[in-house]
């Protein structure tokens, strides 16, 4: 599956993210963007084993939280990264409109993964995305990204589970044109 950038992708939920470019660098593309987040919006956290994230606040506060640390906070013109690897969150933490110039390396299938995400949400109605589309996109893809607060027990049983029902259903016919997984082991 491929998309025409620039790329615009909505969640019901206050999220706007823009995938701009992707830039072919000599160790990886680096898909560059836009995030536009609600008062109180963000994602949970996360961690991508495989890419680099960079955000840097063009209007807005954005909140944040390394796994384990205390939050942080930065205004306009500070720059965030973090490495892959790392579990994160961020969240606008102020009383308009976080903007942010954003970008990921290697970019992978994250235009792909989120796309997915937030239609999942949209599916759902609710800010957990849809059940049979969480199982495909957190087991397929289970070496490129996690949601670390979802329980061990979820993770490593309940969704694995739920993917084999669900393909067993015929659930995932929507994602027949899904890019392979990244077939990298995590370091």
């Amino acid at each position: 599956m491929t998309y025409q950038l620039p790329h615009t992708i909505e969640n019901a939920y206050g999220e706007k993210l823009v995938f701009q470019r992707l830039i072919q660098e000599p160790d990886g593309d680096r898909v560059e963007g836009e995030n536009f987040v609600a008062p109180g919006g963000g994602p949970p956290m996360h961690v991508h084993w495989l890419q680099d994230e960079g955000l840097t606040v063009l209007r807005g506060r954005i909140g944040y939280q390394i796994k384990g640390q205390a939050e942080q906070f930065a205004g306009p013109g500070e720059s965030i990264v973090f490495p892959r690897g790392v579990p994160h969150r961020f969240w606008n933490a102020g009383s308009e409109t976080l903007n942010c110039q954003a970008w990921l390396k290697p970019a992978n299938t994250i235009v792909f993964f989120l796309s997915s995400i937030y239609e999942a949400q949209r599916k759902s109605g609710k800010p957990q995305p849809e059940t049979f589309d969480t199982a495909y996109l957190l087991t397929r893809y289970a070496r490129e990204y996690d949601m670390v607060d979802i329980p061990l027990f979820v993770r490593k049983v309940i969704l694995p589970v739920t993917y084999v029902v669900g393909q067993l259903l015929g659930k995932y016919k929507h994602f027949a044109d899904a890019p392979q997984p990244v077939k990298s082991v995590r370091a």
